[in-house]
């Protein structure tokens, strides 16, 4: 069979279920596991990975601006999940396009249902004013008919298509969080449900995250960001670039401060029955509101940088001090509800 024949030979495809999600990663993970009959929602593979996180990261840098990140970095979700689910996982990269093309045509031509990493921007089915560059959009494909591949991106209400070169191009893109053609794929999972005790020491671990002694990590990294935007000029173009990176890392990478906080509360109240603990119910509650003041946060940032309002740094340093306040307080109480009897 020549090389155009072979492109236009369907692969078998799996029966698969595409849901929509909040997040790409737990989005992918969860409809990956569930595929294989692990009961999961996309909020239990968040909140059972540990994954709720802030960072500001000066020393890596996303068109020219450090990395501001609302969750632990890629993969962490997908990793976190090995141990309560006794699962192990496989991860491929290559060094050339060629090659990850040939191994993702070989699962799919076995049946399997392939997760990967890739880039926003190279991905056509995204609407041009949602691409950007960014390299860590995890997505799932489930199976290809001739030279368009049928896939599963979390983000969106349903499956889409899209061709061989889009796709490699996508996988291989170049800089920060570079996926070097990354797939995924479980190898073996021992566990189809989820524990008590792994949940409960999800949350502890997420609390040491979050309450931890790194300066750039969690409640530190907040208080370490608004120092920064403390010392920014009030009128300059260099604060505006600024402050609009902030806005744009909190809600248009990924899920965002707000959003991620949200995922999380829904884990907390699926942890309340499973643990039997309804405490973990009422700060679930109080989690929603603070994922309603990351959005306040992000609605005065937005307004300072369309003009709306006068920019004011100090301000913007205050309300980002206040997160940092009542998230360091909130962890404190989880941690006390999620401590063994």
């Amino acid at each position: 069979m020549n090389q155009a024949a072979r492109n236009q030979t369907p692969v078998a495809q799996t029966t698969f279920q595409h849901q929509h999600a909040a997040h790409c990663e737990s989005g992918v993970i969860s409809s990956l596991l569930r595929h294989q009959g692990v009961a999961i929602s996309e909020a239990m593979a968040f909140g059972l990975s540990a994954a709720l996180s802030f960072a500001y990261l000066p020393f890596i840098k996303m068109g020219g601006m450090p990395l501001i990140a609302y969750r632990m970095p890629p993969r962490f979700i997908i990793k976190g999940l090995a141990k309560p689910l006794n699962a192990t996982f496989a991860f491929e990269t290559f060094s050339k396009p060629d090659a990850g093309k040939a191994r993702l045509d070989e699962l799919l031509a076995q049946g399997k249902v392939v997760g990967l990493q890739s880039s926003v921007y190279w991905l056509p089915y995204f609407p041009e004013d949602m691409r950007f560059h960014f390299n860590g959009h995890n997505l799932l494909v489930y199976g290809r008919e001739g030279d368009d591949y049928l896939i599963s991106d979390p983000v969106f209400e349903t499956t889409v298509r899209c061709a061989s070169a889009d796709l490699q191009r996508a996988r291989f893109a170049k800089g920060a969080l570079a996926p070097k053609g990354m797939l995924y794929y479980p190898k073996t999972i021992g566990n189809n449900g989820v524990q008590p005790e792994a949940v409960l020491g999800a949350i502890r671990k997420n609390c040491k995250i979050m309450l931890g002694p790194i300066p750039i990590v969690g409640i530190r990294g907040m208080r370490m960001l608004a120092k920064k935007i403390r010392k920014l000029p009030a009128l300059s173009a260099e604060t505006n670039a600024f402050v609009g990176h902030i806005i744009r890392m909190q809600e248009e990478i990924g899920t965002g401060g707000a959003g991620f906080r949200f995922v999380y509360a829904a884990f907390l109240q699926e942890a309340a029955v499973v643990t039997n603990r309804p405490r973990l119910a009422e700060l679930a509650d109080e989690l929603t509101l603070i994922g309603d003041g990351w959005r306040a946060f992000a609605l005065a940032t937005a307004r300072m940088v369309k003009g709306r309002d006068v920019m004011d740094p100090n301000k913007l340093a205050d309300l980002l001090l206040d997160r940092a306040t009542v998230e360091a307080a909130f962890f404190v109480r989880l941690r006390d509800a999620a401590q063994q009897c």
